[in-house]
């Protein structure tokens, strides 16, 4: 990860400290003076201190934005009409820019304005999150019903079953279908590409940056603690983000432009797609304000001088021989140094880019070497794997598997799971740091914690709830009424091809895609003191002709939602307990001069082989899954109903054909599912 790159800049800036030394005269009112405005900036900004707390708060908003999308996946996919595959690709494009450049940090890291390019970075994180919301202002107004025409309510006869004359009333929607609707949707899909590509590459300078510049003008007793407050601060984020997205998306998505008269929606409703824009716009507006104080940073300051008074007793016990081995260095002359290091950490201050390149493969095979570190690496890319994926897809899973809403999903998921993390995260460092861990310590923790989470992992397979029972799609082997395959109670209904407005029988609990599937022909709307409750009769598809709720069919096991998440995040925290010690085993298994390099190798692998590609192939995984696909201009677009049981465990081999035809615009098409 970003953060783990910065101090690249390390090696190179080492023998700058002379000039670090001479920074205290330069910067006094009677030393030289120099056109440079730095000169003249408050001396509040040649605090480190202060540079740490703009640097948590600057991180903890980017990576608010970035997970963000995370947090609104499914509404997202609804907006739009979008497979998990392509959402999948849209949030991994925000590691392609990101790790296109990350590479050559450490490079520039000596010969910038490290404050100003962070800056730079976060107003581009901004800018990206603003045009993440562009699609929202030129598209059309959200149409939860696509089959009403434009002068009569959205949900008010619209699907009801209508005599096989006001067929071509009932094809309103197809006739939108142009060039400028695909070209449009294509546009609008390209726009959150490029979005979340800026977004990868503006966070490129902020993490390393900002951590290298704390440690070279840090005291250097301070700057692990530093360090450690600026990781604590920073790992709230993603947990921040799923509670901005549990708020936004309680909002109607057009809450700019309401239709006349209001919508009839709850949030409970499957059509339901919250304002999942506004959660961007708040976001974009923190990292602007958070990246103000940048631009007056200098490029160096003094070094800090004092150790922090309650640091000092501790870190005298545990620190003073890492600390003695790490000032050695400082200690030497420029050319004594020189000579005890060798390879690309040497000799990286006087490479051209070209030859950076060039230099590059011959050390990435010599860090490949070391068998410890690559056993490591791969380790860390599947349990990453797991983990993107599971991030970017378990609040969908959460609200298809429990049939709750996407705000509650964000809740819990903000709630439980990040803080886990955080806590495991923290336990596994405490647990290397007080037993004195070396690397075998470090391997035993990694194996015991990787099999306490598959432990605690195994239930999950079993906790879920069944799939709902959808006349004419799915089939049950016995002769439950409403389950026949597309009966002809409703072939004169002439219902539409890409209606969704579903309604369930609450003596079967069968759901039908919209009212016309039951054979309805007539609304009902009931006040009540808090809701109104919309019901159809008159349905020629249902038992004995009893009336159906407007909705989906609640599930009768929505409350092992809090189970099965409890069991994610015990399993995310044991997950988490080898954080540290595998960090560990990768700098204690490597030559201290290589030490830099490759961490920077470590997570360069992780984005090429884990945060990458991961997110396509969950999604993909969980196209297969989908038993009934929604029709936008005749091509396949958001998934409406999934197999829960394939869902949830995920299986190895697609459904085939059978899944990816079943489509309900087709009726000789359509396929059951066993």
């Amino acid at each position: 990860m970003g953060p783990r790159i910065g101090p690249a800049g390390e090696g190179p800036q080492v023998p700058d400290k002379e000039t670090k030394a001479t920074m205290g005269t330069e910067n006094t009112p009677g030393g030289k003076a120099s056109p440079d405005p730095q000169d003249v900036r408050p001396s509040v900004f040649h605090n480190i201190k202060l540079f740490v707390l703009c640097h948590s708060l600057l991180q903890l908003a980017q990576l608010m934005i970035s997970g963000y999308l995370k947090s609104s996946i499914s509404t997202v996919e609804k907006r739009f009409g979008l497979s998990s595959q392509t959402s999948g690709l849209l949030v991994s494009f925000n590691e392609v820019g990101n790790t296109a450049l990350i590479v050559f940090v450490s490079y520039f890291g000596s010969r910038v304005h490290r404050p100003r390019m962070i800056g730079y970075g976060a107003i581009l994180v901004a800018l990206a999150g603003l045009l993440m919301t562009l699609p929202h202002f030129i598209s059309e107004p959200y149409r939860y019903d696509n089959t009403s025409p434009e002068d009569m309510p959205q949900d008010f006869k619209a699907s009801l079953c209508l005599p096989t004359t006001s067929a071509p009333a009932r094809t309103h929607s197809n006739g939108n279908c142009s060039s400028y609707t695909e070209t449009q949707h294509l546009s609008v899909v390209g726009i959150m590409f490029v979005a979340q590509t800026l977004l990868g590459v503006g966070g490129v300078p902020i993490q390393p940056f900002g951590i290298s510049y704390i440690d070279d003008f840090a005291h250097n007793s301070n700057s692990p603690l530093y360090l450690g407050i600026l990781f604590a601060v920073t790992m709230m984020g993603p947990g921040l983000a799923f509670g901005l997205g549990s708020l936004m998306l309680r909002l109607y998505v057009d809450i700019n432009q309401m239709p006349e008269g209001d919508i009839s929606l709850t949030i409970k409703d499957p059509r339901w797609v919250g304002a999942w824009w506004l959660g961007f716009l708040i976001a974009a507006g923190s990292v602007a304000l958070a990246a103000i104080p940048y631009f007056f940073f200098p490029k160096e300051m003094p070094k800090e001088k004092h150790e922090l008074q309650f640091r000092r007793k501790v870190l005298a016990v545990t620190d003073s021989p890492a600390r003695k081995d790490k000032d050695s260095p400082s200690k030497q002359s420029p050319g004594e140094s020189t000579k005890k290091q060798d390879g690309l950490v040497q000799i990286a201050p006087n490479l051209t880019v070209i030859q950076f390149i060039k230099v590059f493969p011959r050390v990435l095979l010599q860090t490949l070497r070391h068998p410890i570190f690559l056993l490591v690496v791969l380790s860390q890319v599947c349990l990453s794997s797991m983990a993107a994926g599971m991030a970017t897809f378990l609040p969908k899973f959460l609200e298809r598997q429990f049939s709750i809403t996407a705000s509650y999903a964000n809740l819990l998921i903000g709630c439980l799971s990040f803080p886990s993390v955080i806590v495991g995260i923290v336990v596994g460092g405490v647990l290397v740091k007080r037993l004195h861990l070396g690397p075998v310590g470090c391997g035993a923790l990694c194996l015991l914690g990787m099999l306490l989470c598959l432990f605690f992992s195994l239930p999950l397979f079993f906790i879920g709830c069944p799939s709902h029972q959808i006349a004419g799609i799915t089939h049950q082997t016995s002769a439950q009424p409403g389950l026949e395959l597309f009966p002809s109670c409703m072939e004169v209904c002439s219902c539409p091809s890409d209606g969704f407005n579903p309604v369930c029988d609450p003596s079967t609990r069968v759901e039908y895609i919209t009212p016309c599937h039951a054979g309805c022909s007539s609304q009902v709307v009931q006040d009540a003191l808090d809701k109104s409750q919309v019901f159809y009769t008159n349905c020629s598809c249902v038992a004995e002709g009893n009336p159906v709720m407007a909705g989906s069919c609640d599930s009768t096991c929505s409350h092992l939602v809090v189970p099965f998440l409890l069991l994610v995040s015990l399993g995310s925290a044991l997950a988490c307990l080898t954080h540290t010690p595998s960090f560990m085993l990768i700098l204690r298994g490597v030559k201290k001069e290589d030490k830099t390099l490759a961490v920077g190798i470590q997570f360069m692998f992780l984005r090429i082989l884990a945060w990458m590609p991961s997110p396509v192939i969950h999604g993909s995984a969980i196209d297969t899954t989908c038993v009934h696909w929604a029709l936008s201009c005749g091509r396949r677009a958001v998934c409406r109903y999934y197999n829960n049981d394939l869902l949830r465990n995920r299986p190895s081999e697609p459904l085939g054909s059978e899944t990816g035809r079943a489509s309900p615009g087709h009726r000789a098409e359509s396929k059951t599912w066993r």
